[in-house]
């Protein structure tokens, strides 16, 4: 799946912490997949600012991630969780439609 750098950051912060040892391990693997590779860190120059998160917008800004059937399940639950707790924000928009290519809401 192709993921933007933004995406990617969404990602990593809804993945859940704790769960049966299975769905842990395929999670484990899928945040080793979203995070940033040494070189991909250089090019983007991260800088925690007050306002967020910035990054170098001239560097590459996308990816494509291998997420499985049981990774993307446990992406959409969580989705749905928040959505479901009224906690989703216009950032979520484009990995809901990713996630959810039917349009279901």
């Amino acid at each position: 799946m192709l993921l933007t750098v933004k995406e990617r950051l969404l990602l990593l912060n809804i993945l859940p912490r704790e769960g049966d040892l299975s769905t842990i391990r395929i999670i484990a693997k899928l945040r080793a997949s979203l995070s940033f590779s040494e070189e991909e860190h250089q090019a983007l120059k991260f800088n925690q600012a007050p306002e967020g998160f910035t990054w170098e917008p001239s560097a590459p800004q996308t990816a494509e991630i291998d997420i499985g059937p049981k990774a993307q399940t446990v992406v959409r639950d969580n989705l749905d969780r928040l959505n479901s707790e009224k906690k989703l924000t216009e950032d979520y928009l484009p990995v809901w439609d990713k996630f959810n290519p039917d349009g279901t809401d």
